[in-house]
């Protein structure tokens, strides 16, 4: 059997409440030509549980760096799909990546960023405006859109990072050093709950705070206890 073009990698913890609904986002866009890769992180919910009907399941430790790499070394698609366990696709996204890919010299993208629910309040519609206005300008992306790559460019770069936290910005950073990384015309909706349950501005200063402190050339590992102690839980991932 020909190997399937896409291999979608999606790392979990506790996240019975959003797994299947994204699972099923990847399934529509990327039909026949997809396999789905969990990576469980110690989920004691229906996690696990909800995967097995879709696909294979790793159990790994440790950051999602980790979980992210061990999920590719075991896919056997050609273009890898990394994407967030609340966050779902739109179904044209296997046709955008496809024409994307198309040039050779493309190495990787993402999608824009949309929040889920759909925004309806001006701060989340600038929040959306924002994010897609820096991917546009600066070539970069979080995990939270959506990032794709070729097999070989990931392997090339020697995967994601052993951090804690930017483990994403880090990838796009090195595979805008092998080729070009697309921005593709086609949103990933990933779930609002974070702004909601930490408080929108509260969440937005913490993250560009983080960021620019990331920029300047502190430590994710520094930065990471810095964001645990001021969001009051470990941190999971380079949100905005």
């Amino acid at each position: 059997m020909p190997s399937p073009r896409y291999s979608v990698v999606i790392p979990t913890l506790q996240e019975e409440a959003h797994l299947q609904r994204a699972i099923e986002s990847a399934l529509i866009a990327y039909r026949d030509d997809c396999e789905i890769v969990v990576v469980d992180g110690g989920s004691t919910d229906a996690t696990r549980d909800i995967a097995r009907r879709y696909g294979r399941v790793l159990v790994r430790s440790g950051g999602r760096g980790s979980q992210l790499n061990a999920g590719a070394a075991r896919a056997i698609g050609d273009v890898l799909i990394f994407l967030h366990a609340d966050t779902r696709v739109e179904a044209s996204s296997g046709a955008e990546i496809e024409r994307a890919l198309r040039s050779r010299s493309v190495a990787g993208g993402c999608h824009l960023f949309r929040v889920d629910p759909p925004a309806t309040s001006l701060r989340f519609r600038l929040l959306e405006a924002g994010v897609n206005l820096r991917s546009r300008a600066f070539g970069t992306a979080t995990g939270d859109q959506a990032i794709f790559a070729r097999r070989g460019c990931f392997e090339e770069i020697g995967g994601f990072p052993d951090y804690p936290i930017f483990e994403d910005v880090t990838l796009v950073r090195r595979l805008r050093r092998i080729g070009r990384f697309e921005l593709l015309e086609v949103a990933a909706h990933t779930s609002r709950r974070r702004w909601e349950e930490s408080g929108f501005l509260r969440t937005v200063a913490l993250h560009w705070l983080l960021r620019g402190a990331y920029r300047m050339g502190v430590k994710p590992r520094r930065l990471a206890r810095r964001y645990a102690g001021a969001d009051g839980r470990p941190a999971r991932s380079s949100r905005r």
